[in-house]
């Protein structure tokens, strides 16, 4: 049993974390992005009790995030002790994410957010003549 009590909580972290990676794996598989989302809360949750690296911008973004109903899931990404979130949000619902999750983490932080949007492709593929 680890004794100290910071280093227990690192540990922890990385144990979860890599059987959320794992759930993660299968749930991609069997397309169950709800689930997905809800890996991806913890995640965040356990980056930020266990591995301490969020910190409050961080975390209010995550936290505006997860409020938006058009939201599958949020966390942050990168080093840590940085300002990134990743969310997955439904496409149709993605202007009032924007707009909305903006808007609360502005009142609360001081500081007007930056969004960049992402699509999912096909994947690596061999392209036909016509394509090239």
């Amino acid at each position: 049993m680890i004794q100290d009590e910071t280093c227990r909580k690192r540990a922890r972290h990385v144990v979860t974390e890599k059987k959320r990676t794992i759930k993660a794996v299968k749930f991609l598989k069997d397309d169950k992005m709800e689930e997905i989302g809800a890996l991806m809360k913890a995640s965040h949750l356990s980056l930020k009790n266990d591995y301490e690296v969020t910190g409050f911008e961080l975390d209010t973004l995550a936290e505006a995030a997860w409020l938006h109903p058009g939201t599958i899931g949020s966390r942050m990404t990168g080093a840590g002790f940085g300002g990134c979130t990743i969310s997955i949000v439904k496409e149709k619902q993605l202007a009032s994410f924007i707009e909305e999750t903006g808007s609360i983490y502005q009142e609360k932080t001081g500081i007007q957010a930056s969004f960049y949007t992402a699509g999912i492709g096909g994947g690596a593929r061999e392209l036909t003549k016509e394509e090239v």
